[in-house]
């Protein structure tokens, strides 16, 4: 009977644990096991008395709140202060930034996956999707890469004319002010679009639909500022750039040791003008070579006290036009062979006024926060599409590339080694590109998605340069020698660029997506944050004695689901109907919960060491970003209409992630500093082993023959990249290769079976196709194909060639 008792109570433990009971269930259960268990033992008098007592005063302290206030919480918040890692006011600023979104979601241990598919499809207004068919078609048409980055190392003068004139400038920009009022999935589409033809022509469109002084004038910008300068940034009558990163500051850009003065003095002709004298020095600013307007970070002192002493001086944005006596711009940085204008900009002791602090003196010290809120959307944009766009590039032209190119008289994309490559092209595309417009539609949303743009930026910059070197093994000797037909070879040179802007990729892992992450997205712990912080001692225990209590049961919670899903693969959860994506969905639910509890032990264990601990947090991030890219993926499919055509990439992308997500759990546990703990959560999230494999062969083999032809599956891949149809064009003239040659496989079969038989002898291929001809195999029309193939393929296979004067470039524009 006891044995049965111990059963049953541990029983109604996990079902407590499991619904997240109040602390009252809890106390309720204790109560009447304890009594079931006093009458069971058959207690004396005396010893029922005791625990009588006994339970009575914990019930009293635990469920009376002024009581366990006084006695419980209080006393842990003391602890939970001293452990409490120091937040600087550039962090506290960067916490409170941004929204929550689907990774508050990832972080509960139970995502509702119905309410992600829910979220609207990606869709682009008739006007956006017109802008992309003809604007952006138009110019990427206009667009000679190997011109721009070798011969001019520059855009040429109509294309920038261009740019400017269509209003490429002014795509975040409101109508009201004369710009094009896009959604966010229509800035990430012409920049991708643009990224699949030229790096140069796709950053110089991004940087100022970006960080930058239209998105801080649009949301912070006084009316007359506005007024002053959004309908010329968008008519692109100003170049704008925005000076953030210096020598001494670069990811750890709240350092910024440029200053400012306040002062008076004189300014455009009149004396004694409240102003700033600043000193910079910036570098890696995009379009500061060619800006008209300047916009700029500091740091704000006012020494002599000229300001309201109300003000909170520190960082401070100015926007100042470069025509300002003492502004120092237009050289050049050349960063690793692309030609967008890149460079310094300095200034000592620039005189400015205050009204040109972006948002006027109300702004003043509110810099950082400003830039936080406008990365989280720039981030989300800019950077997944233009790397996503490349990336389309490169699907195409691999795919097309290995049919097309032969050795030992067989298509390239036949060879296993080369298989596998391709394999992970098209898997990682297929994920990018759903990460990109999911985030996109969640700043559409009105979300100012932090923790998800950290993820979005570093994954598929990432995946970016894994997929463009992968890229170039497939081509080979093809695509490591520059020139006009070759189509890689620059994005695999500019591929770091995207890796070290926005926040280098290193720290972005391993600082960012979980540290922020952890605080900003988990249900509790910024609410602990937040009440340790407050000064008003009875409202702070208030506070934190709420999220204490929620935060022990979440973490109950999210350890019985762990252990229990664990067990049975996640198997018997309710998740969105759909035989092929049923398993997914409940695996990445048992992930989800295994996540939560391994986040809140090492937060627990680990305290403030945590923020030290890269290397563990790093991990962690990785689980929560791969959760991330897999429920994009997942709503992806199901927005495109769940195509069946479509499963070999889905099932490859989602099984490559949940094995990662294996991967870094066990990095995570192996190296966790205390043993007892990293034993106890191995037993917890992985109950039955670590029993995820990565895709198999035989998946990879059929994404890599969706790659290599013609079709639904590799259109949808590659939609909305640009597709030259000009046979003079090399990726052209590699689509033209690709099709001819499947046009071609039946009449090549004819003249091989014919120089098996003895009957053609010809040496060359050419020389076998008039034999052919001659000895009727084939017809005139068949020669006219076989010819017109040939020479495709010969073109496809052909690398540059330049007499050595031809190497060096002019710069003439």
């Amino acid at each position: 009977m006891v044995i049965l008792t111990v059963l049953v109570m541990l029983a109604v433990m996990v079902l407590l644990a499991f619904f997240r009971s109040s602390i009252w269930g809890w106390l309720l259960a204790i109560v009447v096991f304890v009594f079931i268990i006093a009458i069971q033992s058959k207690l004396s008098a005396d010893l029922f008395q005791v625990a009588t007592i006994s339970l009575a005063v914990i019930v009293a302290v635990l469920g009376i709140p002024f009581l366990r206030r006084l006695l419980v919480s209080s006393r842990i918040l003391k602890i939970f202060r001293k452990t409490l890692p120091h937040i600087s006011q550039t962090e506290q600023e960067a916490l409170d930034a941004g929204t929550v979104w689907w990774d508050g979601d990832l972080f509960s241990g139970h995502p509702n996956w119905r309410k992600l598919l829910n979220y609207p499809k990606p869709t682009l207004s008739a006007a956006e999707q017109a802008f992309l068919n003809n604007e952006t078609e138009t110019l990427c048409a206009m667009l000679d890469d190997w011109d721009i980055t070798h011969v001019r190392q520059d855009l040429p003068r109509q294309v920038w004319q261009y740019i400017k004139d269509n209003g490429f400038f002014g795509m975040i920009i409101p109508k009201e002010y004369g710009g094009l009022g896009f959604s966010a999935l229509a800035h990430s589409a012409v920049v991708a679009k643009l990224a699949s033809r030229s790096i140069t022509a796709s950053v110089t469109v991004m940087v100022p639909n970006s960080l930058g002084p239209a998105e801080l004038l649009v949301r912070y910008g006084t009316s007359k500022q506005k007024d002053k300068y959004l309908r010329r940034l968008a008519q692109g009558k100003e170049v704008p750039c925005f000076a953030l990163t210096g020598p001494s500051a670069g990811s750890d850009a709240g350092s910024i040791p440029d200053y400012g003065i306040v002062c008076y003095d004189k300014f455009n002709g009149q004396s004694n003008v409240l102003g700033m004298r600043v000193t910079w020095e910036k570098r890696y600013i995009t379009l500061a070579p060619v800006a008209t307007l300047l916009g700029l970070a500091f740091k704000l002192h006012d020494p002599d006290g000229l300001l309201d002493e109300r003000t909170k001086l520190g960082i401070t944005l100015a926007l100042i036009p470069v025509d300002t006596p003492g502004v120092q711009i237009g050289r050049r940085h050349f960063p690793l062979n692309s030609a967008f204008q890149n460079g310094p900009t300095s200034g000592q002791d620039v005189f400015i006024p205050m009204e040109y602090i972006i948002g006027g003196v109300d702004r003043i010290g509110q810099g950082w926060r400003m830039l936080m809120e406008c990365l989280a959307a720039g981030r989300s944009i800019s950077l997944p599409a233009s790397a996503t766009g490349g990336v389309k590039l490169a699907v195409r032209t691999c795919g097309a590339y290995s049919r097309v190119r032969k050795q030992f008289k067989l298509p390239i994309g036949k060879f296993e080694g080369v298989e596998e490559a391709l394999t992970r092209i098209g898997g990682n595309a297929y994920m990018m590109d759903a990460a990109r417009t999911l985030t996109a539609v969640a700043v559409d949303m009105g979300e100012k998605p932090s923790v998800i743009s950290a993820i979005v930026k570093y994954h598929c910059t990432e995946r970016a340069r894994a997929v463009v070197n992968d890229a170039m093994d497939v081509h080979g000797g093809k695509a490591i020698c520059l020139g006009p037909s070759n189509y890689l070879g620059r994005a695999h040179q500019q591929n770091p660029i995207a890796i070290t802007v926005e926040g280098a990729n290193v720290l972005t892992r391993s600082l960012l997506i979980f540290g922020q992450g952890a605080i900003r997205s988990h249900p509790y712990v910024l609410k602990e944050i937040q009440a340790a912080q407050d000064s008003d001692a009875q409202r702070a225990l208030c506070s934190f004695d709420a999220a204490l209590l929620g935060h022990i049961s979440f973490t109950l919670s999210n350890a019985m689901r762990a252990c229990l899903f664990g067990l049975v693969g996640g198997r018997g959860l309710s998740v969105p109907a759909g035989k092929e994506t049923q398993r997914y969905y409940q695996e990445l639910t048992r992930c989800s919960a295994a996540f939560a509890l391994a986040a809140d032990v090492s937060m627990l264990v680990l305290g403030g060491n945590l923020k030290r601990r890269e290397k563990i947090s790093a991990r962690l991030g990785d689980i929560l970003s791969q959760l991330y890219l897999c429920s994009a993926t997942l709503k992806r499919f199901e927005d495109d209409g769940r195509p069946t055509d479509d499963l070999p990439l889905l099932d490859w992308a989602l099984q490559d992630a949940l094995y990662r997500i294996q991967v870094a759990f066990d990095g995570v546990l192996e190296n966790f500093p205390r043993r007892f703990s990293a034993l106890l959560l191995r037993m917890l999230i992985f109950p039955r082993g670590k029993y995820l494999t990565p895709p198999s062969d035989e998946l990879g083999h059929q994404v890599s023959v969706l790659l290599q032809q013609p079709g639904a599956v590799r259109d949808r891949l590659t939609a909305g990249m640009y597709l030259p149809r000009d046979e003079n064009d090399a990726v052209g003239a590699l689509e033209a290769a690709l099709h001819s040659t499947l046009q071609c496989d039946a009449v090549h079969a004819k003249v091989n079976a014919a120089q098996k038989s003895g009957q053609v002898t010809a040496l060359t291929e050419l020389m076998c196709i008039a034999e052919a001809h001659r000895k009727k195999v084939i017809t005139a029309e068949e020669v006219r194909m076989l010819e017109r193939d040939y020479a495709l393929q010969r073109k496809v296979i052909m690398v540059d060639d330049f007499a050595p004067d031809q190497l060096v470039g002019t710069f003439n524009n």
